[in-house]
């Protein structure tokens, strides 16, 4: 299936100068939505996944179905005191400062392997920082999935040595 298709292309947002990928039409269409899922859950089969992880928000859109077709667990990945429980947590940075992501503590058992799925792999720092979590607490990143990859940002060269799968490229 041709997902950019079901992708709408939204000029000058969040700012000027952007183009932003938005993939509520995709959403919006059941059978392109299956589809999509379908697919990362095919590519995450052979690989073992104990449980899946997604940063917020759009990975849990993406990942938490993942997760049930795989029938394994979700984990999701949060801002800083959005999680009730006792989290580790990591400062990464952004194009214009920094934040913090977190995750519970007891989230991934030593030696788990775990798929991260989230919607976009742009410049790579949340996915980064969502691995440096992850193996922070033993996990093992067996595979990263994402609906889209921003090509031109290069942040695939921050997860040299995962496996990584993205279902789209601009």
């Amino acid at each position: 299936m041709d997902y950019k298709e079901h992708i709408a292309i939204v000029e000058n947002w969040p700012k000027e100068g952007i183009q932003f990928k938005d993939i509520t039409p995709l959403m919006d269409n059941g059978p392109a939505f299956k589809s999509a899922v379908d697919d990362i859950v095919e590519y995450a089969k052979d690989k073992e996944i104990d449980i899946v992880v997604g940063p917020e928000a759009r990975g849990f859109i993406v990942g938490c179905p993942v997760s049930y077709a795989l029938e394994i667990g979700f984990a999701p990945v949060r801002k800083e005191g959005k999680l009730p429980r006792e989290t580790i947590k990591v400062d990464y940075g952004l194009e214009y400062g920094s934040d913090i992501l977190t995750i519970h503590k007891d989230a991934i058992k030593p030696g788990q392997r775990v798929m991260i799925v989230d919607d976009l792999l742009a410049t790579g720092g949340t996915i980064e920082a969502t691995i440096n979590l992850v193996e922070q607490l033993g996990g093992v990143v067996a595979g990263c999935a994402f609906l889209i990859e921003l090509t031109y940002l290069d942040g695939r060269s921050k997860l040299d040595g995962y496996d990584v799968l993205t279902l789209m490229q601009y």
